[in-house]
């Protein structure tokens, strides 16, 4: 499909800057296949399930990715995407041109990288030498890895290391939140328990590619990164049994939506997962896994908006969204959210 189909025209003024006080307190958009929009709150969202539903929840943990460096009198700016092993990572660099392979980046507080390998995207293989595991490293000299269209508009700051992570976090790994459970708090989990709505978790690392510009003009000829995930045996199980009693499973988020898209067989079955992922979701897609999602608004001409637009139809999609920026809706990561029900 043609990518300029999913553009849209999005006023800056409706990118949030930072996330909703209380969490639970962000607005919600309901949308259905038909019918009216509705205007809601996340905390409506016990009164939308039904007894046995579930909804599934990404538990991986953002790490302070982004470095800021030197080489020589040379400046130099990475945002690790995908481990490689204990000590190496894939990284965007910025100012990439000033490297070479062998070259050492001092990234401050006792921190350095050695740039071993130039990839055929423009990334780099950097390895981080020393006896401290690199996520130590990390803490000490990286900082969160916002996305681009907030970091634009304001510097990151400690408070970040916080609203930038769900109430589920357990998992180091990703450089990017799953925002969709950003809007969580724990008065809002135990309301859903209360309805008989369960939760089950998966871990999917969010790497820097999902804010990546789709470049090509047509769908076909984009190349997703990949992202590393896993599924257990138990909570497979547990899924397919909520959908063999009737009930449904809605993602929360995208990244768990791609993930157990691609757990799933053709005959619907959930099966554990471990390895990596570079799904890609457009309207034609057959969804197998799924049966409801929870999602943030995303950007025009985005795989995020190609994925809704695969779940709920392009048109209605995008009647939603003008939907939305009629109505005040906060968009991306610290934004709002919307309940989609196919």
């Amino acid at each position: 499909m043609r990518v300029d189909l999913f553009d849209f025209e999005l006023p800056p003024e409706h990118i949030a800057l930072r996330p909703a006080k209380p969490r639970d307190s962000a607005r919600l958009l309901g949308v259905g296949r038909e019918g009216v929009f509705r205007d809601l709150s996340v905390r409506d969202l016990p009164s939308l399930l039904e007894p046995g539903d579930v909804l599934v929840f990404n538990d991986t943990r953002v790490i302070p990715a982004q470095l800021e460096g030197t080489r020589g009198e040379a400046r130099i700016g990475a945002t690790l995407h995908k481990r490689v092993d204990l000590r190496r990572w894939q990284a965007f660099v910025r100012n990439a041109k000033r490297l070479g392979e062998g070259n050492v980046i001092e990234f401050g507080a006792g921190v350095t990288g050695i740039a071993e390998t130039r990839h055929a995207d423009g990334s780099w293989t950097l390895m981080f030498p020393g006896d401290e595991p690199v996520e130590v490293l990390l803490e000490r000299a990286g900082r969160m890895p916002l996305p681009p269209y907030i970091a634009g508009k304001r510097p990151t700051d400690e408070q970040d290391r916080t609203d930038y992570q769900t109430m589920f976090a357990s998992k180091d790994g990703a450089v990017a939140a799953p925002t969709a459970a950003l809007h969580f708090t724990p008065e809002l989990i135990e309301a859903l328990a209360g309805r008989g709505v369960k939760s089950e978790t998966l871990t999917l690392h969010v790497g820097a590619g999902t804010f990546l510009p789709v470049k090509a003009d047509d769908t076909t000829d984009h190349a997703m990164h990949a992202e590393w995930g896993r599924i257990d045996a138990e909570t497979a199980d547990r899924l397919n049994a909520v959908r063999a009693g009737g009930n449904r499973v809605i993602a929360v988020g995208t990244t768990s939506l791609r993930l157990l898209e691609s757990a799933t067989g053709a005959d619907g079955v959930i099966r554990p997962f471990e390895g990596d992922t570079a799904i890609f979701i457009t309207p034609g897609y057959k969804f197998r896994a799924i049966d409801g999602l929870m999602t943030n608004f995303h950007l025009p001409k985005s795989t995020l908006f190609m994925l809704v637009s695969a779940l709920m139809g392009l048109e209605r999609m995008q009647a939603a969204y003008g939907h939305a920026i009629a109505n005040g809706y906060r968009f991306y990561s610290y934004g709002d959210s919307s309940l989609l029900l196919p």
